[in-house]
């Protein structure tokens, strides 16, 4: 049996982090599950992660960089019209395959709402940087408009409200959005 790396079981536990707190949640996750999906001690896993809250902000910075990075590889080359329904393509079919990338970003939403309650700014601090980043990637391939930029982001948080309830492909409240933006096929919440 081949042996992984410490970088290598980093890599297991911020996957098995991303599943684990897309379906509970930050606090209806516990640390356990995630060192048994991935087939570590608790121990083990305090090693690779200084505690829980460095497992959420790690699996959450990856979630971010994975859409940063599915945007800006769709807008490659190209501008204006073309770079957005390239970009809502590239960001509905991630959903549609990955939904745990989807229910991840809802759950940092939430994470973040309660922490800044709570008094707590790290979570916060991370998930706006990372959230900058997202609107850097998208804004420059819209032209640099603001309101491109604004609109865009703005249907892709309803793409994810609407997705996340369940709306089903076809129902009347996708209309309004374009084409690209749209669901084609069921996903599941």
């Amino acid at each position: 049996m081949v042996r992984m790396s410490a970088e290598e079981r980093r890599e297991s536990v911020i996957r098995a982090a991303i599943a684990e707190f897309a379906r509970g949640g930050y606090h209806g996750t516990s640390t356990e599950a995630i060192a048994q999906r991935v087939g570590v001690s608790q121990p083990y896993l305090f090693r690779l992660f200084p505690g829980k809250k460095a497992i959420f902000l790690a699996a959450a910075e990856r979630c971010m960089e994975d859409t940063v990075r599915t945007f800006a590889q769709a807008a490659e080359g190209l501008e204006g019209e073309e770079a957005l329904h390239a970009m809502a393509n590239a960001y509905t079919e991630v959903i549609a395959e990955r939904p745990e990338r989807l229910l991840m970003q809802m759950q940092v939403y939430v994470a973040v709402a309660a922490a800044e309650q709570e008094g707590d700014h790290e979570f916060g601090e991370s998930v706006r940087a990372g959230w900058m980043r997202l609107w850097d990637t998208v804004h420059l391939p819209l032209g640099a408009d603001i309101n491109d930029t604004t609109t865009f982001l703005a249907y892709g948080m309803l793409v994810n409200c609407l997705v996340a309830m369940g709306f089903p492909p076809g129902h009347r409240v996708w209309e309004g959005l374009y084409p690209s933006a749209r669901i084609k096929r069921r996903l599941a919440p």
